[in-house]
């Protein structure tokens, strides 16, 4: 339906974007006649943001001075430009109000925004300057000043606006747009310089040299339409035999003083923009102007980490540009030596964080520029990572945030997805601040609150389809950007390089090798070499590389054994090859490169895993992944493994495999302290028991016939394995079993023990050995191998002697028939908790044990150091808990346990040991079980031997938590904690 009089459909109106549409008309049919042309001709091309803001403020332009408009809008480009700028900014509607004759400049404005040169060609010539002088200093010259500026500002938002993809295009409009500024100040300067000359004599003024030093956005060519403009002044006479220093800087004063009231005071025409020079040496109570030398003594002796970072973006942006580039030609090395101060990275941080805390609460969810998310993390986030590396890479002493990130990709120090999503989000964002800005030529960065507000918003940018669109991307971008910022900005890896002194940060000078040797390399000249192979040539991997190995290095040297932990890390990295995400959790991961040098210099077991299972390296970035992933999981895995192998040996090599990775992750994540050592033991024994469990039925499926299934089959779980006390190296001690269950007994004996010998030879591993120690049988290594069930009940009822009642005390079924397990037990219950016991039988324990001590321990060995025979440690510990269950568990249900520390609190609720002794047994045993692993931990072997060698005490140390050189003070732990057990065992079990 048309309106009365109108043209223009409402429905049409409604198509092209008006929301007022009655109200559109009748503005329309107005404009149509003020500037005599066909109303259908006037919105066509009528492409708006708002489309009702456009029409009321091209209608008020005409109603002042419709000429120019009339042009406008008859030219088919030009009319569309009108659409877009009036649609996109009420500031600029009302400046062409002001000013209808600089609508001129939407015929003029080309397909490229203007460059420097341009921009201040036309400044200087809209105050008439020569020789750098205007041709008048009064508030005329100011006011064709800003009107020259903000025409230009019009051509480049017309330009900006009739881009198809505006963000694609943030780089140039924001670096025309500081141009402009710098034009702008170039023209300030010369008004200024005519008023000075006003009460100073012109040759004075013209001797003094005023350099403008371009600061943030300004400085870095990243300006918003509506900024502060932060600048520096610095002062010099150009001829001190003429005008000396004071007397110039007096006058620089005077010149930065005007300089900035030409753009900032009021005036018939309203002010640009603040000039802000706040960021100078001592902020507003410190000298407006300085010199040169002032300024560099103020940065060498006062300044703070934050205004090193602000100098990042320094460049001289008008004034004297000799004086300018010497300014920054002296500042650039306090700049990037400025990463080396103490706590510099975390003062950085710190400084983020306050921005983040002053903003108000109201304000938090819609803040762009200073918010979580917005522009202030991409930008932080990426100068920090430019002030630590950049002292020893030039590449990246760059000043714009998309540029920087350009060259820190090239550099390798943020990785390519990462730096992507950075740019695409930066562009998204400035984008957003643009158009908000535009809207009225006002300073925000806040989202709009308002539905109308968002719509707007969605139609100027083209990012969304409507208000809830843009809303979403904005909060999407914002998600993004602070996941990256937080990963990126917090890297433990940024304090590390920081803290690292100027000449530590390569490894190719000459004083490497007696570096190397001094911080603890045993083989300076072959980690010269591994480190040259790491990090020469020119592939990407090298390159990140070469960032890592100072920091890594230095850690490495902080661990037992630095050169094997070099060497094994390039024996992963050569694994690798060139996988992208290796290197990348190294560099970008919260922690995991210190990890990783941890673990290779402290533990060869470690190291020797993985080398085999480089992929290992991935869980370093989260603790997780750093424990054991339970019996359950493990079971579903090891049966899924035998689903997918027909083979015995294919089955068995991916169980093999499993058991590595498994052990590694335990062994991982004992180091790394996110595991207890029960926690070990209990994963350890998992693991070993998954391992058994499925070579058992793969061997089975391969050895025993379908005739003969009726066979039982079973490994019964001896000493520390029977009692989950595994410590790494340990055997696994075990009794096989089997049952003929109406097989031919003769044919069942020949097929367990094929069964045995299946598993013996498929589980050996000569990676992670797994020695199934079946020393612990009735008769020991001279009788048979494997038993039937019957055959044992015989054995232990006629020969049994009093120590195999005693190793029956941790029997525990582990894989095969549960029936068969269920009637060894009951059978072994019978053996080892007697209702009657033998008095002669626990005589003749404490003699076994007295003589163990004596034969058992190696050759020349000091008692004192075993840690299983040795006074006070594990075999004390067991062998009393063991005599005390064979004394007591009959009547006592709890005591039936094959936990020996189950079994020790057993005996304290029961009163059979007081709670302050069986303390000093249970630390002792849980030192001497720790100290077992971390021999094997440190040096990949197994060894019952505490070492004496003091380097070596330091190692295990360390992996046990202790500080560095702490050898004395082990050896004192462990002889403290084992005498006093040994005084409660001797008690106890002697009597």
């Amino acid at each position: 339906m048309a309106r009365s009089g109108s043209t223009f459909t409402l429905s049409g109106l409604a198509r092209l974007g008006f929301t007022e549409l009655r109200a559109a008309a009748s503005a329309l049919d107005e404009l149509s006649a003020l500037v005599d042309l066909d109303r259908d001709e006037l919105v066509r091309g009528a492409d708006a943001a708002d489309p009702d803001a456009a029409a009321a403020g091209m209608l008020h332009v005409a109603r002042r001075d419709p000429t120019v408009l009339a042009a406008i809008l008859r030219d088919e480009t030009a009319r569309s430009l009108a659409w877009r700028v009036f649609g996109a900014s009420v500031g600029l509607g009302d400046f062409f109000h002001r000013h209808p004759e600089q609508l001129a400049v939407l015929l003029e404005a080309g397909p490229l925004v203007p460059n420097a040169v341009t921009l201040t060609e036309r400044m200087l010539a809209a105050v008439g300057a020569h020789d750098g002088f205007a041709a008048s200093g009064d508030e005329f010259a100011w006011c064709s000043l800003r009107v020259a500026y903000r025409r230009c500002i019009a051509e480049i938002a017309a330009i900006d606006l009739s881009t198809p993809e505006p963000a694609s295009r943030i780089a140039a409009v924001s670096a025309s747009l500081a141009d402009a500024a710098g034009a702008a100040l170039e023209a300030a300067l010369a008004i200024a310089r005519t008023r000075v000359a006003e009460v100073v004599s012109r040759e004075e003024v013209a001797l003094t040299q005023l350099s403008i030093i371009g600061m943030g956005k300004a400085g870095a060519r990243e300006l918003n339409y509506v900024s502060d403009v932060d600048v520096i002044f610095v002062g010099a006479s150009a001829d001190e035999d003429r005008l000396d220093e004071g007397r110039a800087i007096d006058i620089a004063t005077k010149l930065a003083r005007e300089t900035m009231r030409a753009l900032s005071s009021a005036e018939i025409e309203p002010p640009l923009w603040e000039v802000d020079a706040n960021l100078r040496p001592e902020g507003k109570q410190g000298a407006l102007v300085r010199s040169l030398a002032s300024h560099l003594a103020y940065y060498d002796r006062w300044a703070k980490s934050w205004e090193f970072q602000a100098l990042l973006k320094a460049r001289p942006l008008a004034g004297d540009s000799e004086l300018g580039e010497a300014y920054i030609e002296a500042v650039q090395p306090k700049i990037w030596s400025s990463a080396a101060r103490e706590n510099f990275v975390d003062s950085v941080q710190r400084m983020r964080e306050r921005v983040t805390e002053h903003i108000d609460p109201e304000d938090a969810g819609y803040q762009i520029k200073l918010g979580a998310g917005g522009l202030r993390d991409i930008e932080f986030t990426v100068q920090l990572l430019q002030l630590v590396h950049g002292l020893t890479d030039p590449s990246i002493r760059t000043q714009g945030t998309l540029e920087s990130l350009d060259a820190l990709v090239a550099g390798g120090y943020i990785g390519r997805e990462d730096a992507a999503i950075f740019a695409a989000d930066y562009r998204m964002l400035r984008l957003l601040e643009h158009r908000l800005q535009l809207r009225e030529l006002s300073r925000t960065h806040l989202m709009p609150r308002t539905g109308d507000g968002l719509r707007v918003l969605a139609r100027a940018t083209g990012l969304a389809e409507d208000g809830p669109g843009v809303w979403a991307m904005w909060e999407s971008v914002r998600r993004e950007v602070r996941e990256i910022h937080t990963r990126l900005f917090y890297r433990p890896l940024l304090s590390a390089v920081a803290e690292l002194p100027e000449d530590q940060r390569t490894l190719a000078t000459e004083r490497a090798h007696d570096r190397l040797a001094a911080i603890g390399f045993r083989d300076p000249a072959g980690a010269l070499g591994h480190i040259g192979a790491l990090t020469t040539g020119i592939s990407r991997k090298v390159t990140i590389q070469r960032h890592l190995m100072p920091v890594m290095v230095s850690w490495f040297a902080e661990g037992s054994d630095p050169d094997y932990a070099l060497v094994a890390f390039r024996r992963i990295s050569e694994r690798l090859g060139d996988s992208s995400w290796f290197l990348r959790v190294l560099r970008d991961s919260s922690g995991a490169a210190e990890r990783l040098t941890r673990l290779l210099s402290s533990s060869r077991y470690i190291g020797e895993l993985m080398e085999w299972i480089p992929e290992s390296v991935a869980w370093l970035d989260s603790n997780e992944r750093l424990r054991p992933r339970g019996e359950s999981k493990l079971y579903e895995e090891a049966r899924a493994i035998q689903t997918r192998h027909s083979s015995v040996a294919s089955a068995l090599k991916a169980v093999r495999a499993l058991r590595r990775r498994e052990l590694l992750r335990t062994a991982m994540g004992a180091v790394l302290g996110t595991i207890t050592i029960e926690e070990v033991a209990t994963a350890l024994t998992a693991i070993t028991d998954a391992t058994i469990q499925a070579g058992l039925r793969a061997v089975r499926r391969e050895v025993v016939p379908a005739e003969d299934d009726a066979l039982e089959f079973a490994v019964i779980g001896m000493g520390r394995f029977g009692g989950a006390e595994l410590g790494f190296g340990s055997d696994a001690d075990v009794l096989y079993v089997y049952d003929a269950h109406g097989v031919d007994p003769e044919r069942a004996q020949i097929l367990a023990t094929k069964l045995v010998s299946g598993l013996r030879e498929h589980l050996t591993d000569h990676r992670a050995p797994l020695d199934l120690d079946a020393d612990l049988r009735p008769e020991g290594r001279q009788g048979p191998l494997v038993r039937s069930l019957a055959a044992y009940a015989a054995y232990y009822q006629r020969w049994s002697v009093s120590w195999e009642a005693q190793a029956l005390l941790r029997a525990r079924g582990v894989a095969g028939s549960t029936a068969l397990i269920e009637r060894f037990t009951v059978m072994a219950d019978a053996v080892r908790y007697p209702e009657d016991v033998d008095q002669q039988g626990l005589r003749d324990i404490k003699r076994i044990k007295a003589r163990i001590e004596g034969e058992r321990l190696p050759r020349g060995a000091d008692p004192r150091r075993h840690l299983k025979l040795g006074p006070g440690t594990l075999s004390d510990v067991e062998w009393l808990v063991q005599l005390l269950q064979l004394q007591h568990a009959h009547a006592l249900a709890e005591l039936r346990t094959t936990s020996t520390l189950d079994a020790l609190s057993t005996c304290v609720e029961n009163g059979l040991i007081s709670a302050d002794d069986a303390e000093l047994l249970r630390e002792a045993w849980l030192l001497s079980s720790r100290l077992r692993s971390a021999i094997t931990l440190l040096t990949g072997k197994t060894s019952d031997m505490l070492p004496s060698d003091r380097s070596e005490l330091d190692a295990i140390g360390r992996l046990l938590g202790y500080p560095d050189r702490s050898a004395s003070a082990v050896e004192e732990d462990y002889f403290g904690a084992t005498r006093r057990a040994r005084r409660v065992f001797e008690h106890l079990f002697y009597g």
